[in-house]
């Protein structure tokens, strides 16, 4: 899947938008965004992808994400009748009016979790999602002060889960998320056959050992843990459409099913048969 930054068009004068019902176009299938989301689900039962994160929901669904983590639709595949809420924040959405203020310190810390990715359950869920559905009968100070109720609300409650165990990196300068982006656009067209560290380094026009400095310091990988990465990510969503996981392997671009059994295991911490099971359709 390629991932694609989303232009997200904010108003000017507003630090914040919100969404109803909103359905993103499937250019963003697999995107991200410097705006924090805010994001509600009710009556639907879907699967999460957030990151490295994969997980099913019931019933309803509220995630909080962090500036710039790649994330697929979330209410992508779901064919039964819904509602969705979302919520975009500007990345620095009460940072500078409020960042040394005590009363706000509970916020923060939520707002620092986001980095991990967030997903709230239980009555603070209940309480929270229609919270935010009421946003939108409020005028734009009114739906500010709500928001800060609202997540103090979410700051304050036992019922969180973080959905990765660091922060989700991928926070890069303009330029170097263009290059990054020639580069995903390059394995998306060719992550099905052996590529080498020399021919991805060409097309960045630098030396094997320049590039593979470079590409460590901006992802926090080398490239061929980067690249077994992106393999595994589309092996996940390849398994989840019940495909062999023979085929699966082969199709991703490893050589030996061995390897693909024993990467897939390192990064997701199960098996690709026990990862089908558990996360397959009833």
């Amino acid at each position: 899947m390629k991932l694609q930054l989303e232009t997200i068009p904010l108003p000017i004068n507003c630090s914040f938008q919100l969404l109803l019902h909103s359905r993103l176009n499937d250019f963003y299938f697999w995107h991200y965004h410097p705006e924090l989301e805010l994001n509600y689900i009710e009556g639907a039962n879907g699967r999460r992808h957030i990151g490295e994160h994969i997980s099913r929901f019931e019933g309803s669904s509220l995630i909080f994400i962090g500036s710039n983590i790649p994330h697929l639709n979330h209410d992508y595949g779901i064919k039964t009748g819904y509602k969705k809420t979302v919520l975009h924040l500007r990345p620095h959405f009460l940072k500078e009016a409020f960042l040394h203020v005590p009363e706000f310190e509970a916020i923060h810390r939520f707002f620092e979790k986001a980095k991990y990715g967030i997903s709230i359950e239980g009555e603070t869920k209940a309480k929270a999602g229609a919270m935010l559905q009421r946003l939108s009968e409020l005028s734009s100070f009114e739906q500010f002060l709500e928001l800060l109720r609202l997540f103090q609300v979410l700051a304050e409650s036992t019922e969180i889960t973080l959905l990765h165990e660091a922060p989700v990196k991928n926070q890069h300068n303009k330029k170097s998320r263009e290059r990054l982006n020639r580069l995903y656009q390059f394995i998306d067209e060719n992550y099905q056959r052996k590529i080498t560290v020399e021919e991805v380094a060409e097309l960045c026009h630098m030396t094997k050992i320049a590039f593979c400095r470079y590409f460590k310091q901006t992802t926090h990988l080398t490239f061929t843990a980067f690249l077994n990465h992106y393999r595994i990510n589309e092996a996940k969503r390849l398994l989840l459409l019940d495909k062999n996981i023979s085929e699966v392997c082969y199709e991703c671009g490893f050589d030996s099913l061995s390897y693909f059994n024993r990467v897939f295991k390192k990064i997701t911490r199960e098996n690709p048969s026990t990862f089908q099971k558990q996360h397959s359709n009833d």
